[in-house]
């Protein structure tokens, strides 16, 4: 029986994978869910996180303040920013109320869920550009990982993994029927 052990990936969101112990011809083999998150990777890239205190790059490409309050300290003409979405930030009553304690992460982020889901217009703009390439979600806060940017590129992620059948229609999912010319056409 193989043991595993948990990897921590040190980025701004945290995702932690499972390492089986036992190994292959080409080194280790991947548990279930890690084959699923690293698929996930290519998405991931496409939608990364930078605080609006650091430099913009190239790399960046289009970037947007996804805060309902400026950054304090940067003038707008300074801040390289493709578009402010002050809309897709969390209410001032759950910012208030989260003040960026970890203790309250977990909900914080369901509660933020919660409004991203009531306001769909807020963040199809960031699908939008991240479908077309690199999207950087601009914020402020001093913690890479409990922010609101962190939050919002999660709920993102988990949207864009919805199953194709999830979205279609009930007529798409019904069974067709076949009838008996159908079936005999079939077996000729």
């Amino acid at each position: 029986m193989s043991s595993c052990r948990a990897l921590v990936v040190t980025e701004a969101a945290g995702y932690y994978l499972a390492v089986s112990d036992t190994t292959r011809e080409r080194g280790v083999a991947l548990a279930p869910r890690q084959r699923i998150l690293s698929k996930k990777r290519g998405v991931r890239d496409m939608i990364t996180l930078k605080r609006a205190y650091d430099p913009a790059s190239r790399s960046d490409g289009t970037r947007f303040l996804v805060e309902r309050l400026w950054p304090r300290g940067i003038s707008k003409a300074s801040l390289p920013i493709d578009t402010w979405l002050k809309e897709v930030g969390p209410s001032t009553e759950l910012r208030k109320w989260f003040s960026h304690d970890p203790d309250k992460w977990d909900e914080f982020r369901r509660r933020y869920s919660s409004e991203l889901a009531a306001n769909p217009a807020a963040w199809r703009p960031i699908v939008a550009a991240a479908r077309h390439g690199r999207v950087t979600l601009v914020y402020s806060s001093h913690d890479p990982i409990h922010n609101n940017a962190a939050a919002l590129r999660d709920y993102l992620l988990k949207k864009s993994r919805a199953p194709a059948d999830s979205r279609r229609t009930s007529a798409a999912r019904r069974p067709r029927r076949v009838g008996a010319s159908t079936l005999s056409a079939r077996r000729r």
